[in-house]
């Protein structure tokens, strides 16, 4: 079409020349003009409109021929992040990996330990020992893996643990002695410090800050749902023996661990990604930000995080839970067996439904974790593990048990994921690999004392009932640490 001859028809001397030039400048200035039309001057007593045209409805604009990327991805980012964020395919492999070490080791370390007791006659604090040399050998370990992690990121370190720990599963499978029981223990902590909780952790982390209790809580999942494979190792023990069982979680604990490990990357920055998937913030011309606001977004330093009383008591809460949790892992299915009278099965039932439960305290925190302040959250679950821990000690029938897996399962489902989360809200991610490495000498003090303490007693009292006591007093006083932790100054909680 003519431009020159259409702007000569609209100025010539025709009644509906008004009408028609506005429609004109209202098209050629809409977003549907994909002509060239140069520029036409308004017709004298006419002025162009300034106003826009009213907005019609979203059916009749059609798909806008000029709308930026950054709009499309402002308008969809809820479902298009959780789709191609790479952190939620590490948060699955972490979960996985949380689900073989939960049901092969943690959590079904208790069926060893009862048949062992009953094969070899070896003592229960003699077995409760293998259980404090893995946590003396985190603790000790602890510092080098924070460095390690923060220098090297976490893939490397978790292909590693997880050949290590196969291999250790299958030399508790020959064992024939209790020094080479205590070997093989030293080996499985190894790769379990190396491919576990830690690494995985810090991996998760560091994808995560607005959405990082969320992240934290689904590989809790897969702490969680081991448990439910405590009675398949039961059955697989009393069907096959001990030995077997034992060979054949080395075996897969390889075959599955090494695929998901590769899946790990260190930080989205390194793959072209922000944290949480979002868009990174556009400053505000009027507001730039300050260098001091930005240093506490990133994170203190190791030497800064030592020097606030925050770190201890979130170490000492910490380490107040984990005197329960390892001491119900190594000796609660005993208790149930032995001091109670029930059958291996019927105590392998009980840590089911403890699962169940902890399951149910994970999707809690999954919801509400990064809502309300967790130091708050935390305390209220060390009063339900002092809680269960005594309904287990002083149990008198089924529903008493019950009652233990579901109040002690729920704090321990709802807690656990929350521990670091809290620690990457109070201290950042600068330096979160060697902070979480030098909390884990105060916590592995709860995680050695809790078993030795529960075997100590029990060798010398007859049972269970003041040992578990002794540690639901002191996980009363975790209550107490959890709610006087408040962030280190300068440092703030992650809004939700």
């Amino acid at each position: 079409m003519d431009a020159q001859w259409l702007r000569e028809l609209l100025s010539g001397p025709v009644p509906w020349r008004s009408t028609v030039t506005r429609c004109y400048h209202r098209w050629h200035a809409s977003a549907h003009c994909s002509f060239a039309f140069p520029p036409m001057p308004a017709p004298a007593g006419h002025p162009r409109p300034r106003h826009r045209a009213p907005a019609r409805p979203a059916w009749q604009r059609g798909p806008p021929a000029r709308r930026s990327r950054s709009s499309w991805s402002a308008a969809f980012q809820d479902d298009s992040v959780m789709r191609k964020f790479y952190g939620w395919k590490i948060v699955g492999a972490g979960c996985a990996i949380q689900f073989l070490q939960a049901g092969l080791l943690h959590q079904a370390f208790g069926a060893y330990v009862s048949v062992l007791s009953d094969e070899r006659g070896w003592s229960k604090t003699s077995l409760s020992g293998a259980a404090a040399l893995q946590s003396a050998e985190a603790a000790l370990l602890g510092p080098l893996l924070g460095w390690l992690v923060d220098r090297f990121g976490s893939r490397g370190l978790i292909r590693l643990g997880v050949a290590i720990l196969g291999l250790g599963f299958m030399l508790l499978s020959t064992i024939q002695s209790l020094g080479t029981f205590y070997g093989a223990i030293i080996v499985i902590a190894i790769g379990s410090s190396l491919s576990g909780f830690f690494p995985v952790t810090v991996g998760v982390i560091n994808w995560f800050e607005r959405k990082r209790a969320r992240a934290l809580s689904t590989v809790g999942f897969g702490l969680a749902l081991g448990g439910t494979c405590v009675p398949l190792v039961a059955w697989s023990i009393q069907t096959w023996g001990w030995r077997p069982t034992a060979f054949a979680s080395g075996v897969l604990i390889i075959a599955a661990g090494l695929p998901l490990a590769s899946l790990f990357k260190r930080r989205p920055e390194d793959v072209g990604q922000t944290l949480d998937g979002l868009p990174p913030p556009v400053p505000d011309a009027g507001k730039p930000t300050a260098d001091g606001e930005a240093a506490a977004r990133q994170g203190l330093t190791a030497r800064q995080a030592l020097r606030t009383s925050a770190f201890w008591l979130l170490a000492g809460g910490h380490g107040s839970a984990l005197l329960i949790v390892t001491a119900v892992n190594v000796h609660a299915i005993s208790h149930i067996h032995h001091g109670l009278g029930y059958t291996l099965a019927q105590a392998a039932l009980a840590i089911t439904f403890m699962t169940i439960a902890q399951i149910a305290g994970v999707g809690l925190g999954w919801l509400i974790g990064d809502v309300f302040e967790k130091r708050y959250l935390c305390a209220g679950c060390m009063l339900m593990h002092a809680s269960g821990m005594l309904l287990l000690a002083h149990a008198q029938s089924p529903l008493h048990i019950a009652a233990f897996a579901l109040l002690h399962g729920m704090a321990w489902g709802l807690r656990g994921p929350l521990m670091q989360a809290v620690r990457a809200d109070y201290f950042g991610r600068l330096a979160i690999g060697k902070i979480l490495g030098l909390s884990l000498i105060v916590v592995s003090i709860g995680q050695i004392a809790g078993p030795l303490v529960a075997g100590v007693l029990a060798d010398r009292m007859g049972d269970y009932r003041p040992g578990f006591t002794v540690l639901a007093s002191l996980a009363l006083l975790g209550s107490l640490m959890f709610l006087a932790a408040r962030p280190p100054a300068g440092m703030r909680p992650v809004p939700a």
